[in-house]
């Protein structure tokens, strides 16, 4: 399986090895690329993942091997020649093609008409000799057997024929390429469904090349299909089929090539087309699911990784029109100081100035959070007309999923005595702080960046959206005397159990004064600690490098660093004319190499240093508040919030986001979205067309 891998990913098999031998050994993905780089060759998360993948497929095609031999063993099946075809299949698609002739199947027509003794018949047509088959048929028949006449032993013998042609590997191999090579995908409205479908209104009639269909397509297709709104088939010309099979079985124009013929036209379409569109639409749903699921972890770790305004006092609001805005005061630790409700409408807006002016200034407000929903932009409006002055940021928060979080069992026991609408407001106020922190809370699919994610392969969706969760979490790392236990929970080495304990202990020993307490933690031995250490800072420690991201094992390095430099650790990290000095080469070792010195001497200038850019305030036109105010020609600020493969959807501040289609991102072709833009990114874009009545609005982000 190592040279399968090395050879497929053009990487040496020690690599893999190495990569295998430590996931093997309970090391995670983030931990391996960032501490592991000498034994791995530096191969960054993708490659580890892809190799991670690969190899559980492949121990899927072993394990389905070993079932397979055991029930061909079982039933007294297995040849030395079979043994070894099986044990050198490459894909489950060829392991199944050899198995299909051998498979235990339901009674079929071919399975009776063996019993009948009818297998030497279809042997004879099979032969095409030039003797009269009806005078063979003859022999066969038996009322004793069922065959009560000619016309019934030439069909059963044809069904046995059918059968044997579906089963021959060549043929399938054969079917299949065509398949690939040529077939269509059609899909039609069931006719009593148009109405019903009007949003499938694209696919009541369409057809294009299978193979070639982009993912999207295909996926609405079969959501289509699945919705029985629309039927779905994957075949390519009859005729070619039936002529490809022909030449594999036809052998002279005798009246027994014609019933092989008429076997091979029913068989084609009884069996092998069925058994190959099958195939062919679960191996590009696959293909589709797997675009999506880029797609969306794409998005997510955008998302995730998006600009944390950081630890300030926020006046978070979650707009409202008929029950009001709810308000909620955080301190700069997210915690809330205070919650109230206002309505700022015509007659009790002076009320509602006076209460937010006095809050801001009980609470020394740095910055306001407003949820982007239902009255978002007026709300905004009405805040921004307060003039609390240019030092407090107003920020428009996406709020997709915080209706989600503030009714989950995390936001329950996080405020047991608030209800759902307090806890939207801190969700929001807590988001503009750190998306990633407050992300981490939600199910990933409630955060509204996917494409078809309810179609798509769900456990690869969440296997796929944890990893990023996980690479991002531990990309930026972790306060460990802060953090939320969702949040320890996604550490490198960590799980809910031991993310539990570390918040039980620090609230009854107070913070951690250094990673060594993290030892102290019930169930967080030396295995959790080696993987999670150097993603868990502590701001506050004592040694410096608990406050860094260079881990433990390589202290001792850091101390002869410091000491060849004649300065303490705390003073050499304050030094950079220092660190700039430090020659790595003479501080290599069996174990620490020249990738980790560099990453340690790159982690000594910026201890801790977060990943993430830096926040940048952003503004909608603040003449445009409903989709009634477009007009096409028009050029607004808007932001990505959804990339998808057809282009990118922009939210411009109307309660409406617009869809910049992949052939108006660019004034060049445009082969993958998420090349142009990411969520969250502040774009300019032009007003192409509105449809009001249909709530749907089409931008360009082309220059001209």
């Amino acid at each position: 399986m190592i040279n399968i891998i090395s050879k497929e990913m053009n990487f040496p098999q020690t690599q893999v090895s190495a990569v295998i031998q430590l996931l093997d050994q309970g090391s995670s993905i983030p931990f391996i690329a960032r501490y592991r780089k000498e034994q791995t060759g530096s191969l960054d998360e993708v490659a580890i993942a892809n190799i991670r993948d690969r190899m559980e497929q492949l121990n899927t095609l072993a394990d389905r091997k070993k079932v397979i031999l055991k029930s061909l063993k079982e039933r007294d099946l297995l040849t030395q020649t079979l043994f070894d075809d099986i044990q050198n299949a490459s894909s489950i698609t060829s392991l199944e093609d050899m198995y299909e002739k051998y498979r235990p199947k339901k009674r079929t027509r071919a399975q009776a008409a063996r019993e009948k003794g009818l297998e030497p018949l279809a042997v004879f047509f099979l032969d095409q000799t030039h003797q009269d088959p009806n005078l063979e048929a003859r022999k066969y028949i038996s009322p004793q057997k069922e065959v009560e006449s000619e016309d019934a032993a030439i069909d059963g013998a044809k069904d046995i024929v059918a059968e044997i042609i579906n089963e021959d590997i060549k043929v399938r191999s054969g079917i299949r390429k065509l398949f690939i090579d040529t077939a269509q995908i059609q899909s039609k409205v069931k006719k009593t469904k148009m109405e019903e479908g009007l949003k499938f209104k694209d696919y009541f009639d369409w057809s294009e090349i299978a193979f070639k269909t982009p993912s999207h397509r295909l996926l609405a297709m079969l959501r289509g299909q699945n919705e029985a709104i629309l039927s779905v088939h994957i075949l390519p010309e009859e005729d070619r089929a039936l002529k490809l099979i022909e030449r594999h079985y036809i052998k002279n124009q005798s009246a027994s090539a014609k019933h092989v013929m008429s076997a091979i036209k029913d068989g084609y379409k009884r069996l092998l087309s069925k058994s190959i569109e099958k195939e062919c639409i679960n191996e590009l749903k696959a293909k589709a699911d797997e675009i999506a699921i880029n797609v969306f972890a794409e998005n997510l770790n955008a998302l995730l990784l998006s600009a944390p305004l950081g630890q300030k006092r926020i006046l978070a609001i979650d707009p409202g029109f008929r029950t009001g805005c709810k308000i909620v005061c955080l301190d700069a630790q997210g915690g809330l100081l205070h919650h109230d409700v206002i309505f700022p409408n015509p007659g009790s807006d002076q009320k509602a100035k006076d209460i937010v002016r006095h809050l801001v200034k009980t609470h020394a407000i740095e910055a306001v959070a407003i949820g982007n929903g239902t009255a978002g932009r007026e709300t905004e409006t009405f805040i921004k007309n307060l003039n609390l002055g240019s030092h407090i940021h107003i920020v428009m928060v996406d709020e997709s999923g915080a209706s989600i979080y503030s009714a989950s069992k995390v936001a329950r026991e996080e405020f047991p005595d608030h209800d759902i609408t307090v806890r939207g407001a801190v969700s929001i106020g807590r988001r503009l702080m750190d998306p990633l922190a407050e992300l981490v809370k939600l199910d990933p699919k409630s955060i509204g960046v996917g494409q078809y994610q309810h179609d798509v392969d769900q456990k690869l969706l969440k296997k796929s959206l944890n990893d990023v969760v996980i690479s991002c979490v531990n990309q930026v790392g972790v306060e460990a005397n802060t953090a939320s236990r969702e949040l320890l929970s996604r550490v490198s080495g960590l799980n809910d159990t031991i993310a539990t304990n570390m918040i039980h202990f620090r609230n009854e020993n107070g913070a951690f004064k250094s990673r060594k307490d993290f030892l102290k933690v019930p169930r967080l031995g030396p295995k959790a600690f080696e993987q999670a250490a150097g993603f868990l800072r502590i701001h506050n420690a004592t040694l410096p490098l608990d406050r860094s991201g260079i881990h433990p094992e390589s202290y001792s390095v850091v101390k002869k660093m410091a000491k060849d430099a004649k300065l303490s650790i705390e003073d050499l990290m304050k030094n950079r004319q220092k660190i700039q000095e430090i020659q790595i080469k003479h501080y290599v070792t069996d174990t620490v190499g020249i990738p980790t010195l560099k990453d340690i001497v790159k982690e000594l200038a910026s201890p801790g240093r977060d990943p993430r850019k830096e926040f940048k305030s952003f503004a909608f036109d603040e003449t445009i508040h409903d989709i009634k105010d477009l007009v096409p020609g028009m050029k607004v600020p808007g932001i990505v919030t959804n990339v998808t493969a057809f282009g990118a959807f922009v939210d411009i501040g109307v309660h409406q986001d617009g869809l910049v289609h992949i052939s108006q991102m660019a004034n060049h072709f445009v082969k993958d979205p998420n090349k142009i833009v990411i969520v969250r990114q502040a774009v300019k874009v032009k007003v192409l067309d509105v449809d009001v009545k249909r709530k749907r609005i089409s931008l360009s982000m082309k220059e001209k």
